[in-house]
C-alpha cells in the first residue's frame, strides 16, 4: 500500500526521525556570458588565469569560450553554496579585464552567429571531442540557441533520509535499489508540477530582436517602444521552442517509471539515426562537423527539465554510471538566471526548491504513461508562453484548473512540508520562503517575468541598459565582498593545478582522435 503524504509528515515529525531531514545536499551550476561594457559579446578567449576549462572543478565554459559556467561543490548548507558562488564570481571578475557577466538568460546583442566562438579544451582526445560536439550543436541548431544561460540545481537527500522513508514504507529491498526507485518517483512528480518553476522564476519574457536572426517562428510577439520583442503573458522564453530544443527528440519516448526503462530509452535515443543530421556530414575534407549523425551525438544533447544523475568515472557514460551504481542525485534544469540576484539564484529560491523537491519525494507518484507525459509537457509549454494569462487553464488528472486554483491546493501541502523542515532545522526560513512564493500564485504581478515586462513595456526602460546596469552593480558588489567560503589563494592554486591536470591528460593519450571516437562509441 502506498504511504500517504500525511503519513510521512506524521512519521517524520517524530523525534527519532526528524534529524533525517537535515542532510539535504545541494550544488549549483550557473551559466553567464562575458560581455563588454557596451553590451556586445566579448571576443576574448577563456582567460588562462581562470584555469583550464577542461579540468577546473569550479570554473569552466559551456558552449562558447565566452559562456562561463560556475560550479559549486556539494554542500549541506544553502548559505555556503551561495557564498561559494559569490567567491567564484569575485575571482572571475578579478581576471576578466573589466568585462561583465550578463545577468539574464537570453543573450545580449549578437550581430553574427559565427562570432560566437566554440569552447576550446586543448589537444587531448577528450578535449577535442568536447569541441567537436559543440561544432555539431552549431551545425544542427545554430550558435544563438546555445548561448542561452540557465541555472542547474543539483539536489540529493541523505542516506539517513532514504533509510527513514524505507522504514516508514516497510520496504526491505537493497537500499540503493530503493533510492533509485524513489528518485524516479520524485522526477515523475516534478514533471507533473514542473510548470510551477517557470511561473515562479521565469525571467525571460523579453528578447533582443537579434536573437531571432531570421529564425522561423510563429509566436505573436509585440514590440516595445524601445524595440524589444516580448509576449504579454510569457514567463520563460528560454524554455520555449525559441530556446535549445531538438524537434527530433519529440519522437523519443524516454520512460521515467524506473531506472531500467530510463537507461534503455536513453541508449536507444543515442543510437537512433537522423536523416537531417546525416545531410550535415560527419567528417568532411578531414574536418569533423559533428561527432555522429544520430538524433543525439551524446547523452548530454538530450533535453530534459530534470535528470537523474550519478557521478561518472573517467571515460564512463552517464547512463552507464546510472545503470551500474544507481541514482545519486537529481539535476533541476528549468531555472532561468535570476536577474535580481547577483549569483543568478537567491537563497530564498534554494529554500523553496528544498520544499518543492521534498514534496515531490514524499507525495504519491503513480507510473507515468506516454499520454500523461505529453499532458505535463503541454502544461509546461502553456506556462512558458502565457503563464500570467488569467484565462489560462492547465490539465490536472483530466480536470482543467487555473494556476490560482491548482496553486492554492499545492501550497497548502507545501506549507506543511515547510513547517516540517523548519522544525528539523530549528528556524522559520522555509515557511517564509514558501509564503513569498505563494503570494505569486494569487498575484502574478509579483513574478519576475511581470516585473521585467513592467520595466520594459510600462516604464520604457531599455532592456539592454537594464541588464548592463545590473551587471555593473553586481560586479561592484562582488569585488567589494571579502572571500569567505574560498580564499583567493585557493582559487588561484586550483586554477594553476587545473592547467597541470590538462597537460597530464594530453600527455597520457595514446590513440589518434579517430580511433578514440571509434572506441568511445563502440561501448554502446
Amino acid at each position: 500500500m502506498t504511504t500517504s503524504l500525511s503519513d510521512y509528515l506524521s512519521a517524520f515529525s517524530l523525534s527519532e526521525n526528524l534529524s533525517a531531514l537535515t542532510g539535504i545536499q545541494r550544488g549549483v551550476e550557473r551559466e553567464a556570458l562575458r560581455v563588454l561594457k557596451e553590451g556586445q559579446l566579448s571576443e576574448q578567449p577563456h582567460r588562462e588565469s581562470l584555469g583550464s576549462a577542461l579540468t577546473h572543478p569550479y570554473i569552466t565554459t559551456d558552449y562558447s569560450e565566452t559562456l562561463l559556467e560556475f560550479i559549486t561543490p556539494v554542500s549541506q548548507s544553502a548559505e555556503t553554496t551561495l557564498q561559494q558562488l559569490k567567491d567564484i564570481q569575485r575571482y572571475t571578475y578579478e581576471n576578466i579585464d573589466g568585462e561583465l557577466l550578463w545577468p539574464l538568460s537570453m543573450p545580449c546583442f549578437v550581430e553574427d552567429d559565427d562570432k560566437i566562438p566554440l569552447a576550446q579544451y586543448g589537444s587531448s582526445n577528450i578535449g577535442k571531442m568536447k569541441t567537436v560536439y559543440r561544432q555539431g550543436l552549431k551545425n544542427r541548431y545554430g550558435s544563438m540557441m546555445q548561448v542561452i544561460s540557465g541555472i542547474h540545481f543539483n539536489f540529493s537527500f541523505s542516506e539517513d533520509f532514504w533509510r527513514t522513508v524505507q522504514k516508514i514504507d516497510g520496504d526491505s529491498r537493497p537500499l540503493q535499489e530503493f533510492i533509485s526507485e524513489r528518485y524516479f518517483a520524485l522526477i515523475r512528480n516534478y514533471k507533473r508540477l514542473c510548470w510551477l518553476i517557470p511561473y515562479l522564476y521565469g525571467s525571460s519574457p523579453v528578447i533582443c530582436g537579434s536573437f531571432l536572426q531570421g529564425k522561423p517562428q510563429n509566436l505573436p510577439f509585440k514590440r516595445s517602444d524601445n524595440g524589444y520583442l516580448y509576449l504579454e503573458h510569457a514567463t520563460s522564453l528560454r524554455m520555449s521552442d525559441l530556446g535549445y530544443t531538438n524537434s527530433a527528440q519529440s519522437a523519443l519516448n524516454i520512460c521515467y517509471n524506473n531506472l531500467e526503462s530510463y537507461v534503455s530509452g536513453v541508449k536507444e535515443a543515442i543510437s537512433l539515426k537522423s536523416a537531417d543530421f546525416e545531410n550535415i556530414g560527419v567528417k568532411v575534407d578531414g574536418e569533423y562537423r559533428q561527432l555522429n549523425s544520430n538524433v543525439l551525438q551524446i547523452e548530454n544533447e538530450l533535453y530534459a527539465p530534470i535528470r537523474p544523475k550519478r557521478v561518472a568515472r573517467s571515460g564512463e557514460k552517464p547512463s552507464e554510471a546510472l545503470n551500474r551504481r544507481g541514482v545519486e542525485y537529481i539535476e533541476v534544469r528549468a531555472l532561468d538566471v535570476n536577474p535580481f540576484a547577483s549569483t543568478g539564484i537567491s537563497l530564498e529560491q534554494v529554500r523553496f526548491l528544498d520544499v518543492f523537491l521534498t514534496y515531490c519525494a514524499l507525495a504519491p507518484s503513480p507510473a507515468m504513461t506516454a499520454e500523461l507525459q505529453k499532458t505535463y509537457e503541454s502544461n509546461m509549454d502553456e506556462v512558458v508562453l502565457r503563464g500570467r494569462d488569467p484565462e489560462l487553464r492547465l490539465l490536472d488528472d483530466g480536470e482543467c484548473k487555473s494556476i490560482p486554483e491548482w496553486g492554492n491546493v499545492l501550497f497548502g501541502e507545501f506549507t506543511e512540508i515547510s513547517k516540517l523542515l523548519d522544525k528539523a532545522y530549528g528556524d522559520e526560513h522555509y515557511q517564509q520562503a514558501t509564503k513569498t512564493e505563494f503570494a505569486k500564485i494569487n498575484d502574478s504581478r509579483l513574478t519576475p517575468s511581470a516585473k521585467i515586462l513592467n520595466l520594459v513595456v510600462e516604464q520604457n526602460v531599455r532592456f539592454t541598459a537594464l541588464a548592463l546596469e545590473l551587471a555593473e552593480q553586481y560586479r561592484a558588489q562582488h569585488l567589494a565582498n571579502d572571500y569567505q567560503a574560498f580564499s583567493f589563494e585557493h582559487l588561484q592554486e586550483t586554477s594553476q593545478q587545473s592547467h597541470q591536470d590538462q597537460l597530464a591528460i594530453e600527455q597520457a593519450d595514446t590513440l589518434d582522435f579517430d580511433s578514440f571516437l571509434e572506441n568511445y562509441f563502440s561501448q554502446q
